[in-house]
C-alpha cells in the first residue's frame, strides 16, 4: 500500500482541511487527490501536510508511523520544501529554487536568452512528463484573460517546438531529474525563446490540463511517482 504525503505551502488542520491557501493550491490538491483515487483507490492513503510540518522530518515520521507494507511517497505541490527532507527529488527542488543559477547555466551552456530579475518573466509553460523511458512533451500552456487562469493548448509551430524541446531536455539532463511532471516557464521575444525558470512539480498552470489533456498532468505526476507507464499525451477534441 502507498502512503502519499501531499506537501503544500499553507496551513493544514489535523483533519487535513487546508486553510490560508490560495484557490490555485486548493484546486491543485483536489486534482491530485482525484488522480490518485481514480488510479488506485484501494491501495493508497493520502495525507495533506503543510511544508512547515516537515521541518523536522524525524519528528513527523514518529507522529505518522508507516505500516509494515506501506511505501511512503512525497508529492510536493510547492517549491518551498524543507531542505532537510529526504526524498528522491530533493536535489532537483533545491536547484530549481536557485533561479538565478539556472538562468546563468541556460545562458552560458545552451546560449538561450533568459529572464533578468523581474524583466521578461515567463507567461508560457511547456509541460514535460519525464518517464523512466524518457520525456513526453505536452502542449504549451498560456496565461488566460484573467489572473490565475490558464489555457491549453497554445498554438506552436514545429520550428518553435524543437529548440524548446532541446532546452527542456538539456536542462533536465543536467539536473539528473527523476521521473515527474515539470513545467518549463518561458516567454517569446519575437521568435526567440526566453527562459525563465523550471518548476519540478505540476504548478498552478497544470490546472489547464484537467479537461484538455489525457492523462492530465496530475494523473501523470502520480503515474511517475509509482512507476506506471505513460505512453502518450493526447489533447482531447473540443465538444
Amino acid at each position: 500500500m502507498y502512503k502519499a504525503i501531499v506537501i503544500v505551502n499553507a496551513e493544514v488542520r489535523e483533519t487535513g482541511k487546508i486553510i490560508a491557501a490560495s484557490p490555485a493550491t486548493e484546486q491543485m490538491v483536489a486534482a491530485l487527490k482525484r488522480a490518485i483515487a481514480s488510479s488506485s483507490p484501494s491501495r493508497v492513503s493520502v495525507e495533506v501536510v503543510a511544508n512547515a510540518a516537515l521541518r523536522n522530518p524525524a519528528n513527523f515520521e514518529r507522529q505518522h508511523p508507516l505500516a509494515e507494507d506501506d511505501k511512503l511517497i512525497y508529492l510536493p505541490l510547492t517549491i518551498d520544501v524543507p531542505e532537510n527532507l529526504d526524498f528522491p527529488a530533493k536535489e532537483v527542488f533545491q536547484a530549481c529554487k536557485e533561479i538565478k543559477k539556472r538562468r546563468q547555466w541556460v545562458e552560458q551552456k545552451l546560449g538561450y536568452a533568459t529572464s533578468y530579475g523581474e524583466e521578461w518573466l515567463g507567461d508560457l509553460w511547456l509541460p514535460i512528463v519525464l518517464t523512466a523511458k524518457g520525456p513526453l512533451y505536452g502542449e504549451v500552456i498560456g496565461e488566460g484573460a484573467t489572473p490565475n487562469f490558464y489555457e491549453q493548448p497554445v498554438d506552436f509551430s514545429d520550428r518553435q517546438r524543437q529548440p524548446l524541446y532541446h532546452l527542456a531536455h538539456q536542462l533536465l539532463s543536467s539536473l539528473s531529474s527523476p521521473p515527474a511532471v515539470y513545467l518549463l516557464q518561458f516567454r517569446l521575444r519575437g521568435e526567440e525563446i526566453v527562459f525563465d525558470r523550471l518548476w519540478p512539480f505540476p504548478a498552478a498552470p497544470a490546472l489547464a490540463s484537467l479537461k484538455v489533456q489525457q492523462p492530465n498532468l496530475f494523473v501523470c505526476q502520480w503515474y511517475c511517482a509509482i512507476g506506471h507507464p505513460i505512453l502518450d499525451l493526447t489533447i482531447l477534441p473540443h465538444n
